[in-house]
């Protein structure tokens, strides 16, 4: 069944989303802080929206992509009393847990309904629909936006309750930050060694150090055509956000009690490396900073 949906934030990943979504025949109404966004989401099939109470008020679901937890309550405070009542709220940002609840308690107050579900896959799986979606929310909910989730991405996962969607984006996220610190270190050791990228990528590829930061966005050019790596490392998922995601990991273990340590020292060096030249550049461009450190540079 198409539906209605306004799309709130239409960057470059909330931009090829709401194309996909138009281009799988929902009506969509896009909306943007940045004129330029709105026009592109128009060339590929959405609606202008001029402000957010004019996307909002005839959706039946409301999507959001924006860049922190104050933008989405900010947005939640305006858009939950120019919704129709009832309407679906599908927050794709990745904030913090906490705010994630707070959206959730604010739009069923208002008699809305609502579901926190961050994504991974970076910019070229928003443009592929090739996005994974990890969903907070009540069965109900999730079930009501699966279509439009599956006509975003691969694979959309319930993981609980509010806030869970937000909780599951942050530990993956870490993993996927400690694990390509470690690969990236593992490249530069073997550098040292004499080892070319090539031989330790057809060793560790289909051995125990096969991950996902290896086999796919492998960060040393040319075992993985496809990785940022041999494109300059023009960004699939920025360190900047990488950065980001880990401060909120850590955030939430120092505020859990627990214990987290390869978690808060990767945090701290994409913190670091994001708040120099690296913050728009691709995350596995870190390999760069490893190798200045260790006195190897190209």
């Amino acid at each position: 069944m198409n539906r209605t949906v306004a799309f709130v934030g239409l960057g470059h990943m909330g931009g090829p989303m709401a194309a996909n979504l138009a281009r799988a025949g929902h009506r969509v109404l896009g909306h943007d802080l940045a004129p330029e966004a709105v026009e592109a989401a128009g060339r590929a099939g959405a609606e202008p929206a001029g402000s957010v109470t004019a996307a909002v008020r005839e959706a039946d679901v409301v999507i959001s992509m924006l860049p922190a937890g104050r933008h989405v309550l900010d947005l939640y405070d305006e858009a939950l009393t120019a919704a129709r009542p009832g309407t679906l709220f599908v927050d794709c940002s990745t904030v913090d847990v906490a705010d994630a609840r707070t959206a959730h308690e604010r739009a069923r107050t208002a008699g809305m309904r609502s579901l926190d579900a961050p994504v991974s896959g970076g910019v070229v799986g928003a443009e592929a629909a090739t996005l994974t979606f990890m969903a907070g929310g009540g069965e109900e909910e999730f079930t009501e936006a699966r279509p439009l989730l599956e006509a975003m991405g691969r694979r959309a996962v319930h993981c609980g309750g509010p806030g869970a969607g937000q909780a599951a984006k942050i530990c993956n996220n870490m993993i996927l930050g400690v694990s390509m610190i470690a690969v990236s270190e593992a490249f530069v050791l073997g550098e040292s060694l004499g080892l070319s990228h090539q031989a330790l990528y057809d060793v560790a590829s289909t051995a125990s150090g096969q991950c996902w930061a290896l086999s796919v966005n492998c960060p040393v050019p040319g075992p993985v055509p496809s990785s940022p790596a041999n494109r300059d490392y023009r960004p699939g998922f920025a360190a900047a956000l990488m950065a980001k995601d880990l401060r909120l990991a850590a955030g939430a273990a120092k505020a859990g009690g627990v214990h987290t340590e390869l978690g808060t020292r990767a945090a701290e060096l994409y913190a670091e490396y994001a708040e120099g030249a690296g913050g728009e550049r691709d995350f596995s461009a870190i390999v760069g900073t490893i190798r200045e450190r260790s006195g190897e540079v190209t």
